[in-house]
């Protein structure tokens, strides 16, 4: 999760709403059973978590910030075990619950839900003076309304409350209205619809259609702004009274499981407006975390200690363009031949296009490893790169040619290429085989590397010339 760093002392960011627990069973479905037309699930594991409200303050502490989750729990076991699986980074002040805490349980077959089974609930009581005192102290909130009623037990605090700071409200509709002068609220498709009294879910899909259901419940609701998530299409942001809408689309194709993927969202979103962030740039972050969030795995690719607490997790090394480690096992897998090729990549130029393309014809797949901006200051001086990493990625992912990137922080790739293991190593430049220190590692498991020219008259260092001496 991205920020600009502009956090200030004391102030944490506040996420109130609804915790439940949930329980994933996960195994293989090869049968349907005798007695019934439904498939019969081997089951392999079985996992819990706090979700809804207790998610997104576990996402939002993952960055090691201060988060206050503000929530009703009983004395039932439920409640007794979201407690212990919430994270040290996420401070817990609670609402008294009349009755038991939700438990949402999944049966997955292969990865995809079968059947949902939802039980218990309960009425949350009133907020007391711990907690008016924590959203006096808050930075920013973050509402994870799930319809239990723990926002509408709050929704005079939270109220005044939007008069002071950011307030970020992920609307429900078993749930109330967000209150007047939200930053911004993030309804879903289905849920923006419904807000907007339409029943029908196969009415207008168009961008237009969800920026102009955006901009109405931003009049109907007093807020700043409004996000309509679009799933894998990305989002719409709108406003009141604009016809101006932001449409931020997703960088890559997405095939997995969402669940999560809005609490992701809404808790990427509250902390880039704590940090000072605007709407646009927190609705264009969250849409990159959720995305990215699904594409890592989602909630499954979470170990059962680190979904509960939330813990950093580092940044997935390989880019949207693919999983490193899977495509070369894939790529193995048929006999074909792995190709990776690195470089600093700072300015992409047409040079290092040719070279990256003349490099994927000499196998069946190109992993471009690309130095870390730390790499690159040590190699190239003050000043560079001129591009940071996170967009150097992006471009070269972008390139029809390139099947994965990876990142690395030496100074040179060796390290890399001992986990990657490519059956040949690529260079671009007047380098010579005998003088890259990568050819000794590729020997050891029998690799090959080859030089490649750079297309002649183009270079980064080149092209930063002719842009400092055309400049005014």
């Amino acid at each position: 999760m991205r920020t600009n760093g502009n956090r200030s002392a004391g102030q944490p960011l506040v996420v109130v709403g609804d915790v439940l627990l949930d329980e994933d069973v996960a195994g293989e479905a090869t049968r349907l059973a005798p007695d019934a037309p439904v498939p019969v699930v081997e089951v392999a594991g079985e996992r819990s978590r706090p979700g809804g409200a207790g998610l997104a303050a576990a996402l939002a502490a993952r960055d090691g910030r201060e988060v206050v989750l503000v929530t009703a729990l009983g004395t039932d076991p439920a409640s007794e075990t979201v407690r212990a699986m919430l994270p040290p980074e996420v401070r817990l002040v609670e609402l008294p619950l009349d009755g038991t805490l939700p438990v949402k349980s999944r049966v997955l077959a292969d990865g995809r839900p079968l059947v949902r089974v939802d039980r218990g609930g309960g009425v949350p009581g009133p907020p007391g003076p711990a907690v008016r005192r924590v959203l006096d102290e808050a930075r920013a909130v973050l509402v994870a309304d799930y319809g239990q009623g723990t926002a509408a037990a709050m929704r005079q605090p939270l109220a005044e409350a939007a008069r002071r700071v950011p307030v970020v409200w992920d609307p429900h509709p078993r749930g109330r209205p967000p209150v007047g002068g939200a930053r911004l609220v993030t309804p879903n498709e289905r849920e923006a619809r419904w807000f907007c009294g339409e029943r029908d879910r196969e009415g207008d899909d168009s961008l237009r259609a969800h920026s102009r259901r955006g901009a109405l419940l931003a009049e109907r609701w007093e807020a700043l702004s409004v996000a309509v998530t679009l799933g894998c299409r990305g989002a719409v942001l709108a406003r009141a009274h604009c016809d101006d809408p932001l449409y931020v689309p997703v960088a890559a194709s997405l095939d997995g499981d969402p669940c999560g993927a809005g609490d992701c969202f809404a808790a990427t979103a509250a902390v880039v407006l704590a940090d000072g962030g605007l709407p646009t740039e927190a609705v264009g972050l969250a849409t990159e975390a959720a995305s990215e969030f699904i594409a890592a795995g989602g909630l499954a690719a979470l170990a059962a200690g680190d979904a509960a607490g939330g813990r950093a997790r580092p940044a997935p090394a390989a880019s949207p363009a693919g999983d490193a480690a899977a495509l070369i096992a894939s790529v193995r897998g048929s006999g074909g031949t792995v190709v990776a090729a690195g470089g600093c990549f700072d300015l992409l130029h047409a040079g290092h296009v040719q070279f990256l393309q003349n490099a994927r014809r000499t196998g069946d797949c190109l992993i471009v490893c690309v130095n870390s901006d730390a790499s690159v200051r040590r190699l190239k001086g003050p000043g560079r790169p001129f591009n940071p990493a996170a967009d150097r990625i992006r471009v070269l992912a972008g390139l029809g040619c390139v099947d994965a990137v990876v990142a690395f922080d030496e100074d040179t790739p060796e390290a890399l290429l001992r986990r990657l293991r490519p059956d040949v190593w690529v260079k671009g430049g007047d380098y010579s085989v005998r003088d890259l220190p990568e050819a000794a590692a590729l020997r050891e498991w029998g690799g090959q590397t080859l030089v490649l020219p750079y297309l002649d008259g183009h270079s980064t260092t080149e092209l930063a010339r002719r842009a400092a001496c055309a400049a005014p």
